[in-house]
């Protein structure tokens, strides 16, 4: 059923388009830099063109928000890929989205 309400998109989603279709990377260097299961990233990867083709088809507006995510703390970011800064200060290191590899849920 389309509806020509505003799609919302994570910033995960979001994510995976970026280092896939402008970056090139693979789904495994993304899950990589993610931190995340290659399925996971495979997933969203296709969530987030099924909303994108959806808002370009219902020329509707596409919001990017929520999720689950770390933002560079000030100066980290264009070092590297990203993940040595914060694993330099000691982040990146938590449980969140795509926790387990593929084993689920861990509390």
């Amino acid at each position: 059923c389309l509806s020509a309400g505003p799609k919302t998109m994570s910033v995960e989603e979001y994510e995976t388009i970026r280092l896939l279709d402008l970056e090139g990377l693979t789904q495994e260097e993304a899950a990589e830099r993610m931190n995340v299961a290659r399925t996971t990233v495979q997933r969203m990867y296709a969530d987030a063109r099924q909303k994108m083709a959806l808002a370009l088809f219902e020329a509707s507006m596409l919001r990017i928000e929520g999720g689950n995510h770390e933002f560079y703390r000030e100066g980290e970011f264009g070092r590297g890929c990203g993940r040595c800064a914060r694993q330099r200060l000691g982040q990146g290191h938590g449980r969140g989205m795509g926790q387990g590899r593929g084993r689920g849920r861990h509390r």
